[in-house]
């Protein structure tokens, strides 16, 4: 029995992985958490941040507006830089890009410190999101061409699950920093060192240059938008993926980001200090939930591997659906919710795995970071319109906040509807 046949027999899918297999990993995982610490730290620190700015007290209604509205504005910066720089990474491969955009996330972060109006906030989250956004798509292709067919949903769920670090991270630079929030952008210039780390040890998958060989002889279009919305046999999964994306994308920032605001709110009407309040809310939501949500991140890869990506897809958006109302309603203490929130992590935040093992799985080598990266950050930017409703709802008079994060939360239904349009990948190689 040679090598393969026996690791294909032990059935374990880490046994045969090489040392540059998980260097891959460790490299991608790395950049993806600084990713996600630069777009939960926001979350986290927006309320002394717009206080500060617009000059008001931390309960002004202006802030739960203009937080949400910055989230959207993220989210379009998400989607023009992932579009733009996904294509790029296809057209002149994963390693210069990845070193691109790790770059200008870590630089526009820096220059928060310095932000002093609402334009300046705006400008450098819309410029911070182009780099995240390019840099994940990057990074789920590279994982997903890398490594095996039978590790492949495992090590692209690790890699998306490793986006637990980066919101504990902003967590605890929130809790550390608490009202001087410039020091907390500062930290994400730290990643700037790891593109010289990218640069020394990361490789072009042969699959990438064996297409790039390709087009030299006028064989293959790499990156081309016109191709992956102009064939019929990629333009259906695109769209598809991009509405799946949506939804995660958008239950995100306006339900489990609520995490937060409902224990601090919880907090309040006990009689809590608002510094005492704000505190324990940061650990309640990112820590507490976040470790639920890493679980459930973990969890998708593996559930995948066994049940398939459809299903495992369709059955936690359909427990999210139910385990939202639970949150808002059920919990009449902190310690309450303290219990319930690891669930609501678990559930919510779960699905985002699979746009990582899912995505790379639906397109072909000269489109994968391109179709991946239209998928999630094209997502994004259908997700803006429920980023403003969110922000209108819940800053409305009167509008209790359990509610409104309830009504947002049966978008999961969405989800539900557009994956039995979407083919079943589990176990097979990646489209050439």
């Amino acid at each position: 029995m040679n090598e393969q046949d026996r690791v294909q027999r032990s059935g374990k899918w880490y046994e045969g992985i090489t040392s540059y297999e998980w260097m891959v990993l460790a490299i991608a995982s790395a950049g993806w958490i600084f990713d996600v610490y630069e777009g939960q730290i926001f979350n986290i620190t927006r309320n002394q941040m717009l206080a500060d700015i617009l000059g008001v007290s931390g309960e002004n209604l202006d802030i739960k507006k203009y937080g949400d509205m910055f989230l959207g504005i993220f989210l379009l910066g998400g989607t023009f830089g992932g579009l733009l720089f996904g294509s790029l990474a296809d057209k002149y491969g994963r390693r210069p890009i990845m070193m691109v955009t790790i770059l200008m996330y870590s630089l526009f972060s820096g220059l928060t410190y310095f932000a002093t109006d609402l334009w300046h906030v705006g400008a450098l989250r819309f410029l911070v999101a182009m780099g995240v956004g390019g840099e994940w798509a990057v990074a789920a292709s590279l994982v997903a061409e890398v490594f095996p067919t039978r590790a492949r949903a495992h090590a692209s769920g690790i890699f998306h699950a490793s986006s637990i670090f980066g919101t504990w991270m902003a967590a605890i630079a929130g809790i550390a920093v608490a009202e001087h929030w410039r020091y907390a952008y500062l930290i994400g210039v730290i990643p700037a060192f790891l593109i010289l780390i990218v640069r020394w040890k990361v490789k072009e998958p042969e699959k990438w240059r064996a297409k790039r060989e390709a087009q030299k002889k006028g064989e293959a279009e790499l990156g081309s938008f016109k191709d992956l919305l102009g064939n019929r046999q990629w333009n259906g999964r695109a769209f598809l993926g991009m509405g799946l994306a949506a939804v995660g994308l958008g239950t995100f920032w306006a339900v489990t980001v609520a995490g937060q605001d409902l224990a601090r709110s919880m907090l309040l009407a006990s009689g809590v200090a608002p510094d005492v309040a704000a505190g324990k809310a940061k650990f309640a939501y990112g820590i507490l939930q976040t470790a639920g949500g890493g679980l459930g991140l973990l969890a998708f890869g593996p559930l995948s591997a066994h049940f398939g990506r459809r299903r495992t897809f369709i059955w936690m958006h359909v427990i999210a659906l139910v385990v939202v109302p639970i949150t808002c309603f059920v919990p009449q203490s902190y310690g309450q919710l303290l219990f319930v929130l690891p669930f609501f992590g678990f559930f919510t935040l779960g699905m985002h795995a699979g746009y990582a093992v899912y995505f790379p799985e639906l397109f072909p080598t000269h489109l994968r970071a391109t179709g991946t990266s239209f998928c999630f950050n094209g997502g994004r930017i259908v997700a803006v319109p429920v980023l403003f409703f969110s922000g209108w709802l819940k800053s409305q008079e009167g509008m209790d906040f359990g509610l409104a994060v309830t009504l947002l939360g049966t978008l999961y239904i969405v989800g539900v509807i557009l994956m039995a349009f979407l083919p079943e990948t589990k176990g097979q190689e990646l489209p050439e």
